[in-house]
């Protein structure tokens, strides 16, 4: 026997870690089933943006990794001996991967001071990399399936790299409306199944389309920028480079902000002449993105009747026209839309092509109201905060963080729902660190004279939402039972007044929770049975 029956369940414990979403639950349940008695409850059941978060890795992934580097070393030497099976080598493998995973992590994210280039470090990486790959899978007979996969392994490597941090800087917040966020971004970069992504998925995912939808000021644009800066870039073998570097292929286009020949002009190109003002042939980012990279379409509900026609016509055949040529040129990066406006009413109004609406709608993304994310957590707008003044002068943070908050307590009443989300928070930072105050318009305003009458933020939201004919009548009626559920604490006298049946009240329930509203499960945290 080469592993003992407690080395065996770590190794599969640690083999299916490789492969789990990192922001999901599921994550923390192999990291105890690993750990076992040694296993350290954390406080929160998800990875989020905080200072305790950032300024140390975690003492189970600590714990873990160094377990980990132990058994894979050990292990070596006894399968060199022979009567392995065929799990005992796969396991060496997952065991091997997760500490050249970490190694390579510590490597990327340490900063380089000595004035590299991006080429000069990924070559650097890329030899690091390759001397402990070929020390780590060289075994004397024995033939792994990884041995050969050593280029598409340090892309795979660098591609979650990129993807976890792009995630876990652009959502922030500790509220399980910003966890079921990134969880879900990272399931439309890797799918829910990453093996198979490994296998062979990743030739095929820039041929989905995503599309964002959410109230206007919810991090749509950093949750396209997340998904468009973590697509699989090859690396170059002989010349010890990747063949692009990941912030030259995003690429984003306000859609409302433009007249129609320049949304197109930026969109497809144009030739010399193709229109007025037209004094040179231009490149458009379908054409700039190259193979790897992304487009985004911010506010594609504005999109003219014409411009849709020929948009759908990239999704279909992935071929397009510069603006005044005839030449069909091939699309072969990723389209990202984004919205604030329910598409399928405008699809009954007319405004919009149902065809080109099922070509975006293959994943779908949510971002959650900020009224959402403090109804189900109000701690976490002193992390919103924080983060907001960091980024602007990290010199200041803990006094200006401390203005910021205070101003908010003492002048904006108790559950204020921020209809403009997170950019109408980051106007109130600005305000207060320049004039001392913030003036929230008038909309919010009227809103927080709603908010003194007791009304909740959920209702509040859906109220504004209402009245922005911004939700379906589905939508409608999942928050009404959601309401009226948590009202009563009993999906049968929920049933009873709403007049439906208990499947259906508690089905509208879980699909409002899903959609960001928060979770009011019993009161001990667990879901209702």
């Amino acid at each position: 026997m080469i592993l003992t029956g407690r080395e065996l369940r770590f190794a599969r414990a640690v083999g299916q870690l490789n492969y789990t979403n990192p922001f999901s639950p599921a994550r923390l349940e192999l990291e105890k089933e690993a750990l076992d008695e040694d296993f350290v409850p954390e406080p929160d059941q998800f990875w989020s943006l905080t200072p305790e978060q950032t300024l140390q890795r975690r003492s189970n992934l600590i714990l873990i990794l160094a377990r980990t580097r132990e058994l894979a070393d050990s292990l070596q030497l006894r399968l060199q001996r022979g009567g392995a099976t065929d799990e005992q080598l796969r396991l060496y493998e997952e065991l091997v991967n997760y500490v050249l995973f970490y190694e390579m992590l510590d490597f990327w994210g340490a900063p380089i001071r000595d004035g590299s280039t991006p080429d000069a470090v990924d070559r650097r990486a890329w030899e690091r990399f390759s001397a402990e790959f070929d020390r780590r899978m060289s075994l004397t007979g024995l033939g792994l399936p990884s041995k050969d996969q050593k280029v598409s392994l340090f892309e795979l490597f660098h591609q979650i790299y990129r993807a976890f941090f792009s995630i876990f800087e652009c959502v922030i917040g500790r509220s399980r409306p910003a966890a079921r966020l990134r969880e879900r971004i990272w399931q439309s970069i890797f799918t829910h199944d990453l093996r198979r992504y490994r296998r062979s998925l990743y030739r095929s995912m820039a041929g989905i389309t995503t599309l964002i939808s959410g109230p206007s000021g919810s991090g749509k644009e950093l949750v396209a920028r997340a998904i468009g800066l973590s697509g699989r870039i090859p690396f170059l073998v002989r010349e010890q480079r990747f063949e692009v570097q990941p912030p030259d292929v995003f690429f984003a286009i306000n859609v409302s902000a433009f007249a129609t020949n320049l949304v197109e002009s930026d969109l497809f190109g144009h030739a010399k002449g193709a229109f007025t003002d037209a004094a040179n042939a231009r490149v458009g980012w379908l054409e700039a993105c190259g193979d790897y990279g992304a487009v985004l379409l911010d506010e594609i509900g504005e999109l003219t009747a014409t411009t849709q026609v020929k948009l759908l016509r990239v999704l279909q055949n992935r071929q397009f026209q510069r603006l005044g040529e005839t030449k069909t040129r091939d699309f072969r990066g990723k389209i990202i839309a984004a919205t604030n406006r329910d598409l399928r009413r405008e699809i009954e109004q007319g405004t919009f092509r149902e065809d080109l609406y099922y070509r975006l709608c293959a994943d779908v993304i949510e971002t959650p109201s900020l009224a959402a994310q403090t109804a189900d957590n109000p701690a976490m707008l002193q992390d919103l905060v924080a983060q907001i003044v960091q980024r602007m002068v990290p010199e200041e943070q803990t006094e200006i963080t401390a203005e910021v908050l205070q101003w908010v307590q003492e002048n904006l009443p108790d559950g204020y729902c921020w209809p403009g989300n997170i950019r109408e928070l980051e106007q109130c930072v600005r305000n207060v660190m320049i004039c001392g105050r913030y003036n929230p318009a008038s909309a919010g305003r009227a809103e927080m004279q709603h908010e003194s009458s007791g009304l909740s933020p959920e209702i509040l939201d859906t109220a504004r939402r209402m009245q922005d004919h911004s939700l379906t009548a589905d939508e409608l009626l999942q928050r009404y039972c959601h309401f009226v559920y948590h009202r009563t604490r009993s999906f049968e006298k929920a049933a009873k007044l709403l007049q439906l049946d208990r499947r259906t009240v508690r089905a509208k329930t879980d699909q409002a929770e899903i959609s960001g509203l928060p979770n009011h499960a019993d009161r001990g945290g667990q879901p209702v049975p």
